[in-house]
């Protein structure tokens, strides 16, 4: 079977990928609910925009960003860290679309993680040429929860690594509807995503939004 043909692949079609102990692949998982769940992004973006974060370092990341969900991630000259109020307004995060939330909650189950319960969703907006450097998920307070990243629009390569950013990592071809799940002994794995390639994606256009699903508090 052809990479591409993953793009076709209904979700119950269960094909799960192990990628490192703890961390699995879901194909296609998320595909037949594409529409509930960008139904519901624009107005999520509506009230807390997209924006290009500055890291600690005074770099200006490539990949567009907001949240959802009762905490919100964010990077400025000050650090890295979760808070309850968008900067930008002044006001809550955006409440996080139940499809949205079940969908995470179902994910992380079929992968092994039971009881998973996000309060927080990263949502990421990656161009061409946008990517996300190597970098572990360690804001979180607690690290038994796993992350659930669910990919939508133009495919990428993900970079999954080890507990080093020296361990040379894996590639993986994320389409849309695809979504991984790691914990357990990959829950502070090295991880990022390569330059993305230009594309037209049918609901999407030359874009990849990725909805990451954590449990900060």
């Amino acid at each position: 079977m052809t990479a591409d043909l993953f793009d076709q692949l209904p979700s119950a079609f269960p094909a799960l990928e192990p990628m490192a102990p703890g961390a699995t692949l879901l194909r296609a998982f998320a595909l037949a609910e594409d529409g509930a769940l960008l139904s519901v992004l624009d107005g999520v973006l509506a009230q807390s925009p997209l924006r290009h974060l500055v890291t600690p370092g005074g770099q200006t990341m490539s990949v567009a960003m907001s949240n959802c969900g009762p905490l919100g991630w964010v990077s400025d000259r000050r650090g890295y860290r979760y808070v309850a109020l968008d900067p930008l307004s002044g006001l809550p995060w955006p409440a996080m679309p139940a499809a949205w939330a079940e969908l995470a909650r179902r994910a992380a189950a079929s992968a092994g993680f039971d009881g998973f319960e996000p309060d927080a969703c990263l949502i990421n907006q990656y161009q061409p040429g946008a990517r996300l450097s190597l970098h572990q998920d360690r804001d979180e307070q607690d690290f038994s929860a796993p992350i659930v990243s669910v990919s939508l629009g133009l495919p990428a390569v993900f970079l999954f690594g080890g507990d080093s950013r020296a361990a040379r990592p894996s590639r993986w071809r994320l389409a849309h509807g695809d979504v991984v799940v790691w914990g357990g002994p990959s829950r502070l794995a090295y991880h990022g995503v390569g330059p993305l390639a230009d594309g037209e994606h049918p609901l999407l256009g030359r874009r990849r939004i990725n909805l990451t699903f954590r449990r900060a508090s």
